[in-house]
């Protein structure tokens, strides 16, 4: 070059260091206007003046500027890490570190490459080789800069931003900057000498870049970056070392002979696309990656707003097309967790936890009692989110141990029981299955799905709330329609009672008065039932007046008797059990579950009746091998009054037989399976216990009817 332009870069460069060295010498007293970074930042710009100085006295080309060079980008690595550390994530974001001390690795290896060009006499041959490793080395530690230097800005608030835009902004330039001159290089082969002189008036520029961040007053520096920036960001940086990891294997391939590398080449590239093929659709290698980017390089785990409005998005479904709520109960606490499947179980009137719906799990054997009342009420006080990988393992904190049943310790898919509490009340029970990759849960995660849970049992008491009301119209609605139908009722019996008793005022024909009589008084007489089996639900239960001791043994024959010429019914087990009850109310509450056991089934498929009994109760099931019921069905029609599948029916069969039941002490429960068939249970006190607890009721003396 001319002595003219080497004048020109002399002035550049000495004018480009003195900047800067005027910059540290302000910047000092006011390095905490760059927070935790301010003093690595004038650290950088003082080393950077140095190399500025070197250049200046002994040219760009010169070892010892190269290794100031170096050391330059050593500092400016520091200065990057503290702006991260400025907002504590050097600690949340591990591989921030790990990333930074490979990029210092990298210059570390390029200080030992102009070394030993500089001391070792290299043979001609060898000179390209370490060209190409020099300035390999250098794109690396350029493109793994860059890839911070975008993690760091894009990851700051709107706020943070208004301080982090001016040392980003100057580090980006220098390190893209590079990334021209040192991929130039590497394309032609030689140093573009041209770019690099030019590299002086960089330094000015980034100067004047420090200057007006550091004019500015300090903001807070709070990098909450969203997962897909971090994500993308991270994606860019495991593609920059993929390409650099190709260059160098192809800059090694070149010094073996041309069929050995033809060799590797293919067998590199088939086994490249293997993996890509075998691995990169792998839903687990997914939720690997998922896992270790959420535990590795975030403050926290979730992206609080992306899970708020998918939560809102996944309830808020509400066309004919959509799941019913109570799945996308489930499936919004399984999002979270990436869970694949899931039960919801609610409580039963008697305490114990009963299956609800299923989200993606038909297969999962769930008994007719899930959840004992003990467990339900143990959830529902201490509040636990039960991992049942660590109750198997013996890990557990309290006595959860002895309340998981074995149905879920024995199956390996169920993970977690998230509890559903509305005003510390247990309305529901979230049952999740495994993700494809199992992580520790950790206190996020736990607050997490205790808000969600309190907010789901929200919607769901508020859908029981509006289903409540809406049934009370109806029952309204229904009890005035009856109120006419019984005062119709009652007007015609005390016209046919009337005429009854005034018949019997005439004698005139003995025969005709007979038959008039037995005509009258039978029509009363129904009339008379009717009206009392009307009136029959009043507050406080059953009319103990009516009860009388029956046999059920004895009673599911006569009722096996009395429907077999319609459909096959049959006895599977008929033990002698004494009962206290409304002979009538339980004939009828029989009777309507055994004709819809028979409607359910073919005409060649029995249905099974069974009696049987231990020490305090009787066991009635009704048993048929037909269609069988959803949960869903289960849920919202089957003891739903007007609710009916029949055309002009009431709907209130189902209902009435449990009411009936219950009137009697009893209970009613069925468990059924869509394409097995379904099974009715009923529970009685036996005579004997139904007596006891009557004496004690009127004595308010406690009895204990657990079975020892």
């Amino acid at each position: 070059m001319s002595p003219v332009w080497d004048l020109a870069i002399f002035v550049l460069y000495l004018s480009s260091a003195s900047a800067l060295l005027v910059l540290c010498a302000w910047l000092y007293p006011r390095s905490e206007r760059f927070g935790a970074a301010g003093g690595a930042i004038v650290g950088a710009a003082g080393t950077m003046a140095a190399w500025g100085l070197l250049v200046a006295a002994l040219g760009f080309a010169n070892p010892a500027a190269q290794i100031a060079l170096s050391l330059s980008h050593l500092a400016w690595f520091l200065a990057l890490f503290r702006l991260f550390v400025t907002d504590g994530r050097d600690s949340s974001l591990r591989p921030i570190r790990p990333v930074v001390i490979m990029l210092a690795a990298v210059e570390v290896m390029q200080i030992a490459v102009i070394t030993a060009l500089a001391r070792l006499t290299v043979a001609p041959s060898a000179v390209d080789l370490f060209f190409n490793l020099a300035i390999t080395l250098r794109l690396l530690s350029v493109v793994g800069a860059l890839v911070l230097v975008h993690n760091l800005y894009v990851g700051a608030t709107t706020l943070g931003r208004l301080t982090l835009r001016w040392p980003a902004a100057a580090l980006g330039l220098m390190w893209l900057y590079d990334l021209n001159l040192y991929g130039i290089a590497y394309m032609t082969g030689e140093f573009p000498a041209l770019l690099a002189s030019a590299r002086g008036g960089l330094m000015l520029v980034m100067a004047l870049l420090l200057t007006l961040g550091a004019a500015r007053q300090a903001s807070e520096i709070r990098l909450r970056p969203s997962r897909y920036v971090a994500f993308q960001s991270f994606s860019l940086f495991v593609i920059g070392a993929y390409l650099v990891g190709m260059v160098l294997v192809a800059q090694a391939l070149t010094y073996l002979s041309q069929e050995t590398a033809w060799l590797i080449q293919v067998g590199f590239l088939a086994a490249a696309i293997v993996a890509a093929l075998l691995v990169l659709p792998s839903r687990k290698l997914r939720g690997w990656i998922k896992v270790m980017a959420a535990k590795h390089l975030f403050q926290h785990r979730y992206d609080y707003r992306v899970e708020w409005l998918r939560f809102t998005q996944t309830i808020a479904k509400g066309d004919e097309d959509s799941t019913p709520l109570r799945e996308r109960v489930v499936q919004a606490v399984a999002d979270i967790t990436d869970s694949p499947a899931g039960l919801l179980l609610t409580p039963s009137e008697g305490g114990a936890a009963v299956l609800n719906s299923r989200w993606q799990w038909g297969d999962a054997e769930v008994p007719a009692e899930a959840l004992s009342p003990e467990a339900v009420e143990f959830l529902e006080k201490s509040q636990f989110i039960l991992n049942l990988d660590d109750v198997r393992a013996g890990h557990s904190i309290g006595s959860e141990t002895a309340f998981v049943p074995d149905w879920l310790m024995n199956n390996s898919r169920a993970w977690i029981i998230v509890p559903l509490l509305h005003f510390e009340r247990l309305v529901g029970m979230v049952v999740l299955t495994r993700p494809a990759v199992a992580r520790k849960l950790d206190w996020e995660d736990f607050d997490l799905l205790r808000v969600v849970g309190k907010q789901l049992a929200s919607y769901l008491a508020e859908q029981d709330g509006q289903e409540a009301l809406g049934e009370a119209h109806r029952f309204d609605e229904f009890n005035r329609r009856i109120a006419f139908v019984m005062h119709d009722i009652k007007n015609l019996a005390s016209q046919l009672s009337l005429l009854a008793r005034n018949a019997e005022k005439y004698a005139d024909n003995p025969e005709f008065r007979a038959d008039m009589l037995v005509t009258l008084r039978n029509s009363s007489d129904k009339l008379e039932a009717l009206l009392a089996r009307l009136g029959r639900y009043r507050a406080g239960g059953g009319d103990r007046e009516s009860m009388e001791r029956i046999d059920a043994g004895s009673f599911i024959t006569r009722i096996a008797e009395r429907f077999q010429p319609q459909h096959p019914v049959q006895i599977a087990e008929r033990q002698s059990c004494e009962l206290l009850v409304d002979s009538e109310g339980f004939d009828q509450a029989l009777v309507h579950l055994v004709q819809n056991a028979i409607d359910a089934s073919d005409s060649d498929q029995p249905v099974l009746l069974l009696a049987a009994c231990d020490e305090l109760f009787c066991r009635i099931e009704i048993i048929d091998s037909g269609k069988g019921m959803s949960p869903e069905f289960i849920r919202t029609r089957l003891f739903k009054p007007f609710q009916s599948s029949k055309s002009g029916g009431f709907g209130i069969g189902a209902f009435e037989a449990r009411e009936l039941l219950r009137a009697m002490g009893g209970q009613l429960s069925v468990e059924s399976r869509e394409g097995v068939g379904t099974r009715f249970i009923i529970r009685l006190p036996l005579a004997d216990t139904a007596r006891l607890v009557e004496n004690s009721r009127m004595d308010n003396t406690p009895v204990n009817t657990e079975v020892a």
